[in-house]
């Protein structure tokens, strides 16, 4: 769990690189069209490319962290036995989904390399950010079986 705690950490680390350039690159870009008329091009687009990889790389970090919502309305009274059950038959689930996410995203990365699909204003190769979005995936699928099958949930809440 150790490798895939400090896998976890450098995304997220990587993630919050990436918002805190583009909340700087929205910052200029505003300053500039409400001061001198000017702005950046296509600086909707940047906005658009890092927050999609930002999310898919802030995704393991929040399932390590057991920071995904967790919805016990109708098990805050189940004995910890059940709850433990549940909790580790939703990361189950979770890692379904999420490996099942980065096959159709690698899926739909090759086919944007195939078809050398850009964005509008700048030009920029959108199979780039399918490829960022794949390894943090899939990371969040391998932290969710672990969690399922080995880990212990009481570890990582702390």
């Amino acid at each position: 769990m150790r490798i895939l705690s400090t896998l976890a950490r450098a995304c997220a680390i990587l993630a919050g690189l990436l918002m805190t350039a583009i909340t700087l690159v929205t910052c200029v870009s505003l300053i500039g069209r409400n001061t001198i008329g000017v702005t950046l091009q296509g600086d909707y687009e940047l906005t658009a490319v890092t927050a999609g990889a930002a999310v898919a790389l802030f995704l393991p970090w929040a399932q390590l962290r057991r920071g995904n919502i967790i919805v016990d309305f109708f098990t805050a009274r189940v004995p910890g036995h059940i709850n433990a059950v549940l909790d580790r038959f939703g990361a189950l689930v979770l890692a379904t989904v999420m490996l099942l996410l980065a096959w159709r995203t690698s899926i739909g990365g090759m086919s944007s390399y195939n078809s050398q699909t850009t964005t509008m204003m700048l030009g920029f190769p959108e199979w780039i950010v399918y490829a960022a979005m794949v390894p943090p995936l899939f990371l969040t699928g391998l932290i969710a079986l672990y969690q399922a099958f080995i880990g212990d949930f009481q570890e990582q809440a702390q």
